[in-house]
């Protein structure tokens, strides 16, 4: 009997364990990249600099608004296989950007059916409320329509992510390495 009960339970660690292998390998690779792009690119002004990805601790706003800084939290997400509540938000600053109202309405039946249908692909963690609430929305779309649940999921990732960002090992080496190339010169 307990040859039955461990067996599932040694191959449930053992994904962890390749879980967390694999993240950290996606982390050191990312890291690899952004190094090559960014420290070495032959024009000043499309540096990642230290100072830029220290102003990133400042806010989830300052981190979003930079390209290499949205670009590694996506990755950052992507390693915790966590990465809904930022395709989310993006999609729906995408939304808003749409004038026609049949690509609107098209685009939003994509998000409701990705994002916020209970059991979707990348499901977003909102109230019971918010999610009938778009859903209703989606029938006749507004660019408004997805705002509420745009407005939860910023907070969750401010909470949440943002945080386990800021601690992680993918953005404190990248700090370093930083930190190293300028007091290199």
């Amino acid at each position: 009997m307990t040859g039955l009960i461990s067996e599932p339970l040694v191959k449930h660690f053992n994904m962890d364990k390749d879980d967390r292998k694999r993240s950290k390998n996606l982390g050191k690779s990312f890291m690899c990249r952004l190094q090559c792009m960014f420290s070495r690119s032959s024009a000043p002004e499309s540096r990642l600099s230290l100072e830029d990805t220290q102003q990133w601790s400042q806010s989830l706003e300052r981190l979003l608004e930079s390209k290499y800084g949205l670009a590694t939290f996506r990755t950052f997400l992507k390693s915790e296989f966590s990465d809904e509540n930022i395709e989310f938000w993006l999609t729906c600053e995408d939304y808003k950007k749409i004038k026609s109202s049949f690509r609107m309405t098209s685009k939003a039946k994509k998000i409701y059916e990705q994002f916020v249908k209970a059991e979707s692909p990348k499901e977003i963690n909102i109230d019971y409320h918010t999610r009938e609430q778009i859903k209703r929305n989606v029938k006749s779309p507004t660019v408004q329509c997805f705002d509420e649940a745009q407005k939860i999921v910023y907070g969750l990732m401010e909470r949440d992510s943002y945080p386990r960002f800021l601690r992680s090992e993918m953005y404190r080496t990248l700090l370093d390495s930083l930190a190293a190339d300028a007091s290199r010169g």
